[in-house]
């Protein structure tokens, strides 16, 4: 149980909070302190938001940086793939 002292300017704010949202107080209350704490949480880097490294890169040489080896990796790849989808 929480008991709150409200200003008359912060509890006119809160009536017309209440009214707009259509809510009462106590779930407004935990609304709020839900969004307030996940404001204060470590935001995630872009990499744990999409779910880590991936899981099943090409293995290849130390130069993939380079377009032409990556290229030619990729389209020895899909050959292997369209060749092993050909046979009986």
């Amino acid at each position: 149980m929480l008991n709150v002292a409200l200003n008359d300017e912060a509890e006119r704010y809160l009536v017309e909070i209440l009214a707009q949202e259509k809510t009462t107080s106590n779930e407004l209350l935990q609304r709020l302190l839900h969004q307030h704490w996940q404001n204060l949480q470590p935001r995630k880097t872009f990499l744990e938001r999409r779910g880590g490294h991936p899981q099943h890169l090409l293995n290849g040489p130390d130069d993939l940086s380079d377009r032409d080896v990556r290229k030619q990796i990729i389209a020895e790849h899909i050959e292997q793939r369209h060749e092993r989808r050909q046979a009986p």
